[in-house]
C-alpha cells in the first residue's frame, strides 16, 4: 500500500478504538477482491476495503480520506461499475449501510447507499406513484442520482426534488435543487465535480396502491422476459443512440452470443454484455471496442459506452 493509504487505515483504526457504538466504525477489509462487490462479478484487488456503519461514520471517513490524501473510489450496489483486473490502489468505499429511508406525505428522503428498489416498495406501501419505472434498476439512491438513471420513458430528474452532498474540495455540505443538477441523458451535476452525494429527496404524489404495484410487477416481469438476470452483468452496456435502439443495431451486425473470453454478447439482448464465466474487464473492453467497431462500420454511428470503468 502506498504511505497514504496506510496513513489511513491507521487513523480508521484510531477511529474505531474511540467509538463505544458499533454503529458508528468503520469496517475495514485488505485487499478485497472487486468481483464480489460488483454485480458483473469482475474486478481485481483493490488494496482497502472500506464499510462505514453511518452517515455520519461516512463523513468522518471522508475527512480522513481528505487528511491523508489517499486515493478513493465511492461505490454503491455496483450494478454499473467494471474495476480494472490489475485491482485498484486505493480505498473503495461503500455506501451499502447508508440505506436509511423515510416518508412524509408525499416526500420521501433517502440515503445514498439506499437500493432503489427498497425505495420503490417503501413509496408503493405508502400509495405515492411516480417511481415506478425505477423498480427493477439494480443500483442505489447515489448512482442512480449520480447518473440520472432511467427506464420506460422516464429518469431520476422527473421526480428528484433536491440532493444533500458533501464538497471534497473545502468539506462542505450543500442541498441543490433538481434544476441545479444539470440533468441529462445519463448525466447530472456530479458527474464533473468532486461531490459525494449524502442523499436525495423525492417528490411524489398520490396514487391507487393497487394500480402501483401491479405497474411495478408488469416492469419488473419485462425485464425478467427480455434481460439476460441469470447472468452477470452491468445492465445495459451502452447509451440510447439519437433516433435508433442501439441494441437493434448490435442484433443487426448478427453480434448476439458474439463472444470474446467470458464475455459475450447477450444472446436475449443484445444490449448486454454478460460475465459467461470467468470474463475479465480486459475481455469486457476487447468485446466493447468489437462492438463499436461493427457499429459504425454497417450504420456509421459512434455508439458510447455507458459503464464506469475504474482503475
Amino acid at each position: 500500500m502506498t504511505e497514504n493509504l496506510t496513513a489511513l487505515a491507521s487513523l480508521i483504526q484510531e477511529y474505531n478504538n474511540e467509538q463505544i457504538n458499533a454503529d458508528q466504525k468503520i469496517e475495514i477489509k485488505y485487499s478485497e477482491p472487486m468481483s464480489r462487490h460488483t454485480s458483473f462479478r469482475i474486478g481485481g484487488i483493490a488494496d482497502l476495503y472500506l464499510i462505514p456503519q453511518s452517515m455520519s461514520s461516512f463523513v468522518d471517513l471522508c475527512g480522513m480520506v481528505k487528511k491523508t490524501g489517499a486515493k478513493y473510489y465511492i461505490l454503491g450496489n455496483g450494478s454499473n461499475v467494471l474495476f480494472a483486473d490489475e485491482g485498484y490502489a486505493g480505498a473503495v468505499i461503500s455506501t451499502a449501510n447508508l440505506c436509511r429511508i423515510s416518508v412524509d406525505g408525499n416526500r420521501v428522503e433517502a440515503e445514498s447507499g439506499a437500493l432503489l428498489n427498497l425505495v420503490c416498495k417503501a413509496v408503493r406501501d405508502h400509495s405515492l406513484t411516480g417511481m415506478e419505472f425505477a423498480y427493477g434498476i439494480p443500483g442505489s439512491v447515489g448512482g442512480a442520482v449520480f447518473m440520472n438513471a432511467g427506464a420506460y420513458n422516464k429518469e431520476i430528474a422527473c421526480v428528484l426534488k433536491e440532493s444533500t452532498y458533501l464538497d471534497m474540495s473545502d468539506f462542505s455540505v450543500h442541498t441543490i435543487t433538481n434544476a441545479e443538477h444539470n440533468f441529462g441523458y445519463r448525466e447530472s451535476v456530479y458527474r464533473s465535480n468532486n461531490y459525494l452525494i449524502l442523499s436525495a429527496v423525492f417528490e411524489l404524489e398520490l396514487g391507487n396502491k393497487e394500480v402501483i404495484s401491479d405497474t411495478m410487477n408488469d416492469y419488473m416481469n419485462r425485464r425478467i422476459s427480455k434481460q439476460p438476470l441469470d447472468y452477470p452483468s452491468a445492465g445495459s452496456i451502452f447509451k440510447r443512440y439519437p433516433g435508433r435502439y442501439t441494441s437493434q443495431m448490435i442484433d443487426e451486425c448478427g453480434l448476439k452470443g458474439y463472444q470474446i473470453g467470458g464475455a459475450q454478447v447477450s444472446e436475449k439482448h443484445a444490449g448486454f454484455i454478460i460475465n459467461r464465466g470467468g470474463a475479465t474487464a480486459e475481455d469486457v473492453l476487447a468485446l466493447v471496442d468489437h462492438i463499436k467497431k461493427c457499429v459504425y462500420d454497417k450504420f456509421e454511428c459512434k455508439i458510447e459506452c455507458e459503464v464506469i470503468q475504474v482503475k
